[in-house]
């Protein structure tokens, strides 16, 4: 396989990854191709790269650096906007999910909190506070794992994760 191929391979993939996990495959075709390139991309090579649309790279490239995994570069002499992805994949993998902690978990955990202060006594109520607390409980740990693993360094993880396999 040459690497022309690879790549297109890696973009593809990672856009269909991407749009497994919730998040726009446009924008992870983006990113992937960000992340294999060597030089800092503009709008028009990616629109170009992608066959995509201007407002579609516009919109997902600002998403990208909300993200916090792609920053604009500025070329002397170019009046074009480039970019760059952060390739230290440990620290991606930290931003996304210190993302989606933010996104997904913290507001889980907030509506769990208050869906558990219905009020009665009755059996059915009593049984949907027991599940409230039970998923509270559950998302309060899967909190406390992204919270770990976003502070964490690389060695921490890894010798964690051994001791799970072992």
């Amino acid at each position: 396989m040459q690497i022309e191929e690879a790549k297109q391979k890696f973009i593809q993939s990672w856009g269909t990854l991407g749009s497994s996990w919730g998040i726009n495959r446009t924008m992870a075709q983006i990113h992937a191709l960000l992340l294999v390139s060597t030089e800092p991309i503009s709008t028009e090579d990616i629109m170009e790269q992608l066959q995509v649309s201007r407002g579609n790279v516009n919109m997902n490239t600002r998403a990208l650096m909300d993200w916090g995994i792609v920053t604009k570069k500025h070329k002397a002499g170019e009046r074009r906007e480039f970019f760059v992805a952060d390739k230290d994949i440990w620290a991606v993998a930290r931003q996304i999910s210190r993302e989606r902690r933010k996104k997904e978990i913290e507001p889980l955990i907030k509506a769990l909190d208050e869906m558990k202060k219905v009020s009665g006594s009755d059996a059915e109520t009593k049984e949907f506070k027991k599940m409230m607390t039970d998923l509270s409980d559950f998302t309060g740990k899967v909190d406390t794992v992204f919270d770990k693993f976003i502070k964490s360094d690389e060695h921490w993880f890894y010798k964690s994760l051994l001791k799970l396999v072992k």
